[in-house]
């Protein structure tokens, strides 16, 4: 009896769904690339499957077996979790499990999120698993553990107030008897935190804050009392060695927003930073900051890609990361040691690095009265989208924006007042070398453009581009048959030939492509899944 006929018998007789993902699964995620166990694909985020059934000569014969469209007409930005033949995802108010490979529902479980607590767009990046419990970040701040197999909510805990400015947009991440997970803020001046919960209870085990306080390390980097109102907030899910014990997550910008205001001068930590904490006990071990004093918006937010290399003649443990400022860096993840930081984009910010790696700021980047020409612009050389890295290849793979400026210019912060945003944002340009956006069918090259960019990390060298006429907010995936499936603006979801970026595969889907494509494996058959507006969308081949 195959496993959808029992999955279903299951579904008409108990109404429930078989899961249990052991910490053994969790830390041995690559041994059953059938699955897709958390955010990232696994706890070192490369987002590379071993699965090789689809490859680069019957890519081209992929056609479409089932499609799931939410209630809720919100921008889709979810990975999804597949576990022993089940899809869990999740969209605004309800979480679903379906048939990975038929697309039939397994059960719904629902949660009003209150509409007048979106504050940007109510997007949720996705869940996470442990045991047989999945765990939903809500926008308006709740963390629910919901029975994997009945749908059922087993408890509901209120982790922030979203009237005071804050919200959870992350898929947590188990490392052990903890989901870990952190709140953003979109310039509401609140400060944030990354902390662990118990998975039995959701009792709250450790938190660190991401502006450091009076007393701690980091604190003189904001002067006065500027701290009270720093931000630092957390958009997308962090990783995790086992080796160290370490996980990693990046940290958004600093507040006041954009112009500094009473945080200037100062660094502002741990803005800006990915900050390397103990996962047993939320201590800090070791940061970087990639912008310090950032007044352009570069969050950190990128999801840290952990990867083992061979770097000047002998094996090394890195973290490898795009980051929105517009440069490519690597840094031993067990140390924090900065190695390599290389611009991937057009950038006229940063004249080099120092030898500790703090960047050197050119003496005209700063926001004016009359404006600056910062690149690249607001949005970033990349922003929150997943890369990838595959061992195969050797390349690191990123959704990239390039030829993208912005004019910065200098605005008074009013002071800080609670439900009120914290910025000295002026009206500002956008788009490519003019300063202006183009619309995008009229758009040229040079008034920039999104690309799929192949990276060496070892040089930081970019290997091939596969560029677009719009930018683009896809994820990355990458296949033992050095197959790379992504997405972009134009609503187009295609594969890549991973070595050369050579275009093998091509379907349009109505809509931006603004989630990480994911693949993995029911009854021997290899599929294809990949948000893209309003709708999941699975592939496979005939």
């Amino acid at each position: 009896m195959n496993l959808r006929l029992v999955l279903g018998l299951c579904c008409l007789l108990g109404g429930s769904v078989s899961a249990q993902v052991t910490d053994d699964r969790m830390l041995r995620a690559d041994r059953e690339p059938q699955n897709w166990l958390t955010y990232g694909g696994g706890y070192s985020s490369q987002r590379y499957s071993l699965l090789k059934q689809i490859t680069p000569e019957n890519v081209k014969n992929l056609a479409l077996k089932w499609v799931w469209r939410p209630r809720y007409l919100d921008k889709m930005e979810t990975t999804p979790l597949v576990v022993d033949g089940v899809l869990y995802t999740v969209q605004n108010s309800e979480v679903v499990a379906l048939d990975a490979a038929t697309g039939r529902s397994f059960w719904t479980f629902r949660y009003r999120v209150p509409p007048e607590s979106n504050a940007y767009l109510m997007v949720v990046k996705g869940l996470a698993i442990s045991g047989d419990r999945l765990f939903w970040a809500t926008y308006d701040g709740h963390l629910i553990a919901i029975d994997a197999k009945s749908g059922k909510a087993i408890w509901n805990k209120t982790l922030v107030d979203w009237k005071t400015g804050l919200q959870l947009n992350v898929a947590p991440l188990v490392i052990k008897d903890k989901v870990i997970l952190g709140p953003a803020t979109n310039e509401f001046g609140v400060n944030c935190w990354v902390a662990a919960f118990d998975v039995r209870t959701g009792s709250e085990l450790w938190r660190f804050k991401t502006v450091a306080e009076p007393g701690e390390p980091g604190h003189d980097t904001w002067p006065g009392d500027s701290w009270q109102h720093g931000g630092a907030p957390i958009w997308v899910t962090g990783s995790y060695d086992p080796e160290t014990n370490l996980t990693f997550w990046g940290t958004g910008n600093p507040n006041p927003g954009w112009n500094g205001g009473p945080r200037n001068p100062g660094d502002n930590l741990y803005s800006d930073s990915v900050v390397a904490l103990d996962a047993d006990t939320g201590k800090l071990k070791w940061h970087y900051q990639f912008t310090p004093n950032d007044e352009f918006d570069w969050d950190a937010v990128q999801v840290p890609v952990l990867a083992d290399l061979e770097w000047q003649g002998r094996p090394r443990k890195v973290m490898l990361w795009a980051n929105r400022n517009g440069f490519f860096y690597v840094l031993d993840r067990v140390t924090g040691q900065f190695l390599l930081g290389k611009a991937f984009v057009k950038q006229n910010w940063n004249v080099g690095f120092d030898k500790h790696g703090r960047p050197i700021k050119a003496p005209t980047a700063r926001p004016t009265p009359e404006g600056t020409y910062i690149e690249p612009g607001t949005q970033g050389g990349t922003n929150w989208y997943s890369p990838s890295f595959s061992p195969r290849t050797g390349l690191f793979y990123v959704s990239a924006w390039d030829n993208y400026s912005v004019i910065s210019r200098q605005a008074e912060v009013a002071p800080w007042a609670a439900g009120r945003k914290y910025t000295g944002r002026a009206q500002t340009g956008g788009g490519g070398g003019g300063g202006f956006r183009a619309a995008v069918p009229f758009r040229t090259e040079a008034e920039g453009y999104g690309a799929v960019r192949a990276i060496d990390p070892k040089t930081g060298e970019k290997m091939w581009d596969f560029k677009m006429v719009d930018y683009t907010e896809s994820g990355v995936l990458t296949t033992a048959s050095d197959l790379l499936f992504s997405g972009g603006r134009e609503g187009h979801f295609f594969a890549l030939d991973a070595r050369s970026g050579e275009l093998l595969w091509k379907v349009n889907l109505g809509g931006t492509v603004a989630s990480g494509p994911i693949t993995f494996a029911v009854d021997g058959h290899q599929y294809v899944a990949v948000s893209a507006d309003t709708a999941l969308y699975v592939f496979g081949l005939p």
